[in-house]
C-alpha cells in the first residue's frame, strides 16, 4: 500500500520507512527540510515538503495514501515546557488526517507514550485507559475514529526507544547531563522502572500495526517491561567513569532540567496482549545490553 509517514526522517522513521519499503510498501513521507527531504529520497521514498502546522499539507499526503503513520512531533516545545503547545499541534494533526480517512476503512497509526501510565502503581497494560490527559486526548480521538470508519491505531511507545539511531531520546540526554554535572544521578533509591524497546523493534510494530490491527486497538512497544532507573545511571556512570549519586526530590531540576517530570516515574508495562494481537514478537538487545555495546558513549565521544 502507499503509506503516508509523518515525522518521516525522524529517529523512529528512520527505522519505520526503510521496514516498510523492505516489506514492499511505498511510502510518502513528511520532510520540513531539505536534508529531511535528501534522507527520504535517498532510501527510496517520495517526499512531501511541509511541517506538523501545514494542515492542508497533512490533507494531500493523508489523502493520497491507502494508509497512515504519524510519528511527527513537537517534543523540542516539550522539553522547553510548552507541553500544551506539542499537545495541541499533534491534536490538529491527527484531526485533520483523521477527517480525511473516515468512512475509508484505511488504516491510521498513531503515535502516543507508555508515560500516559503514570501512577497506576502496577504493571500498565493495554487496556489501561484515561479519560483525559496531555496526550491522552489524542489517543482517545484516535481510538474513537474506529466509529468513524477508520482502521485507527495507538502505539504507545516506551520512554526509552533506543538504538544507534537515537541521538536525541532520553538516553543521549542523561549521558549529556551527567557529563555536564560530574555525576551520573538518579532520585531516591532510584527503584522507579521505565520500559524501553529498540527501535528496529518498535519499527516493525509500526508496520505490523498498519498492516493488520484491528480498529480501536492501542498497543504497547514496549520489549523491556521496566529497568530501574539506577541501573541506567550505573552504567551511564561506568562508561563515563563518573560517580553514581542519588539526589532528592528538591535537587531534580538542577540536575534533570527538561527531564524533571519524568524521572521519577515508575511506570513498568506490559506488552503481552500487543504480541497476541498482531505477533509482534521484539527480537533485537533490550536496553541493559544495547547501552553496555557502548555505541551511546562513542557517538558523544566523537560529536
Amino acid at each position: 500500500m502507499r503509506v503516508f509517514v509523518t515525522g518521516a526522517s525522524g529517529h523512529i522513521g528512520s527505522a519505520v520507512v526503510p521496514e516498510l519499503l523492505e516489506a514492499g510498501h511505498e511510502v510518502l513521507g513528511l520532510a520540513r527540510s531539505d536534508a529531511s527531504a535528501s534522507a527520504l529520497k535517498a532510501v527510496g521514498a517520495g517526499v512531501l515538503n511541509g511541517t506538523l502546522d501545514d494542515l492542508e499539507i497533512l490533507h494531500q499526503g493523508a489523502a493520497a495514501a491507502d494508509g497512515v503513520i504519524h510519528l511527527a512531533y513537537k517534543h523540542e516545545l516539550s522539553l522547553t515546557g510548552d507541553m500544551e503547545g506539542a499537545v495541541a499541534a499533534d491534536l490538529r494533526a491527527i484531526q485533520t488526517i483523521g477527517d480525511i480517512l473516515a468512512g475509508t476503512g484505511k488504516p491510521f497509526v498513531v503515535t502516543s507514550g507508555l508515560l500516559a501510565l503514570v501512577g497506576l502503581g502496577r504493571i500498565g497494560t493495554e487496556a489501561d485507559t484515561r479519560a483525559a490527559g496531555e496526550r491522552i486526548d489524542a489517543e482517545n480521538a484516535v481510538v474513537a475514529m474506529a466509529e468513524r470508519g477508520v482502521r485507527s491505531s495507538v502505539v504507545r511507545l516506551a520512554p526509552t526507544v533506543h538504538s544507534n539511531l537515537d541521538r536525541h531520546g532520553f538516553i543521549p540526554l542523561l549521558i549529556a547531563m551527567a557529563r555536564e554535572h560530574g555525576v551520573s544521578p538518579y532520585v531516591g533509591d532510584g527503584s522507579n522502572r521505565w520500559p524501553a524497546v529498540h527501535t528496529l523493534d518498535a519499527a516493525h510494530l509500526y508496520r505490523l500495526a498498519l498492516e493488520s490491527a484491528p480498529a480501536g486497538s492501542r498497543l504497547h512497544a514496549a520489549a523491556d517491561q521496566g529497568v530501574p532507573f539506577r541501573v541506567i545511571a550505573e552504567i551511564i556512570g561506568r562508561r563515563l567513569g563518573l560517580p553514581v549519586v542519588s539526589v532528592s526530590s528538591e535537587q531534580v531540576p538542577a540536575y534533570f532540567g527538561g527531564l524533571s517530570r519524568f524521572v521519577s516515574v515508575d511506570i513498568p508495562a506490559s506488552s503481552a496482549l500487543t504480541q497476541q494481537l498482531v505477533g509482534w514478537r521484539p527480537v533485537h538487545p533490550g536496553l541493559i545490553a544495547d547501552l553496555e555495546q557502548g555505541h551511546y558513549f562513542q557517538s558523544l565521544v566523537s560529536a
